[in-house]
């Protein structure tokens, strides 16, 4: 079984043994349909899951560190947080369902180890909802189900301060909301330290 059919197939198990709220089976149906490359993009151009099925894959190690960060005692015991297993899911598994359709292959002229020029494949930014980040994956998973107000800001601020111009309200929304907190670090800790060694 390759890579790609193991991630693939893994993800399905967890969505579907944890969303179940209406809505959830049409997002899923999205997602292994034919007008989405959700399991087989990538989950970057150049940067951390830039390879074909980099997004999935980035998905289920954000799912793994945020179970992971939730299970510490410490966040359990002195922070009181505790969330559903379906919140979980729906924050780590689809927090950049915004990446779907985002990235297409093109290919550019480079020399190879002998240095002969040779046309080679890359990935290239091809946004055609210029939404945002956060915001356009809360917006595509709200058109299939209903977010609480804590996944929506969990989704939508995932990527804490980076890029981020207004640091007053992502500073006020970490604070109100510690399930976007979570997710941020589960984030930050997947792309760093687990798919920045791949």
């Amino acid at each position: 079984m390759s890579k790609l059919t193991e991630n693939k197939d893994r993800f399905v198990e967890i969505y579907k043994e944890n969303i179940t709220r209406p809505g959830a089976d049409k997002l899923m149906n999205y997602l292994l349909g034919e007008s989405s490359d959700f399991f087989s993009a990538p989950a970057s151009t150049r940067y951390h899951g830039a390879y074909e099925g980099g997004l999935c894959e980035h998905s289920l190690h954000v799912y793994d560190c945020l179970k992971d960060y939730l299970e510490r005692n410490r966040v359990q015991n002195e922070y009181g947080l505790s969330y559903p297993d379906e919140s979980i899911a729906i924050v780590s598994l689809l927090h950049d369902i915004c990446k779907v359709n985002l990235y297409r292959v093109s290919f550019r002229n480079a020399k190879n180890e002998q240095g002969v020029w040779e046309k080679v494949p890359y990935y290239e930014y091809h946004d055609t909802l210029p939404y945002g980040h956060g915001e356009k994956s809360v917006y595509i998973v709200s058109s299939y189900m209903r977010l609480t107000r804590e996944e929506a800001m969990a989704i939508r601020w995932h990527m804490g301060f980076s890029g981020e111009e207004n640091t007053n309200t992502i500073g006020k929304a970490l604070e109100m909301y510690p399930l976007a907190l979570a997710v941020h670090i589960a984030d930050m800790e997947s792309t760093f330290y687990i798919e920045g060694k791949e």
